[in-house]
């Protein structure tokens, strides 16, 4: 499977999400394995790199990043709460007003909710776990301790 797909099934796993938690949350690399692929030499590795990985490899990176995610999102709610900006978004231009997390935390919400469907259909065909809160739930799935 094409991590690409697996971004969107596990997302936050994906570069994306390494990009807003790391990156323009915290001014911070996005981590491995996104700052260690020559872009320039294959564009297309987000949709190519994963094809030969098995699940575990891929809910390895899924458990990381769900891990690194929360922990950056924690940081940030310490430093500001919801209304802390972002440290770097060049696409609002010099002067322009940087998202805060709440609104970075509300996009990504809503790009879940589209995709959601769709990682469920390939998750389910990785793990087989379908339904609602379905029994069995593997041990792979990162539980926030209280």
């Amino acid at each position: 499977m094409p991590v690409g797909h697996a971004e969107r099934a596990s997302a936050p796993c994906g570069s994306g999400r390494s990009l807003w938690f790391s990156t323009k949350l915290h001014g911070r690399p996005p981590g491995e394995p996104w700052d260690t692929v020559d872009w320039d030499r294959d564009p297309q590795w987000p949709w190519t790199s994963a094809a030969q990985d098995s699940p575990g490899d891929l809910y390895d990176l899924w458990r990381a990043a769900v891990v690194g995610s929360r922990a950056a999102i924690d940081e940030a709610l310490a430093d500001g709460g919801l209304d802390r900006r972002l440290v770097w978004q060049p696409e609002v231009g010099d002067g322009g007003e940087r998202s805060s997390l709440r609104r970075v935390l509300v996009d990504l919400i809503e790009e879940y909710a589209r995709h959601v469907g769709h990682a469920d259909l390939i998750r389910e065909s990785i793990d087989g776990l379908v339904g609602e809160d379905p029994s069995g739930v593997p041990a792979v799935y990162p539980v926030r301790e209280p």
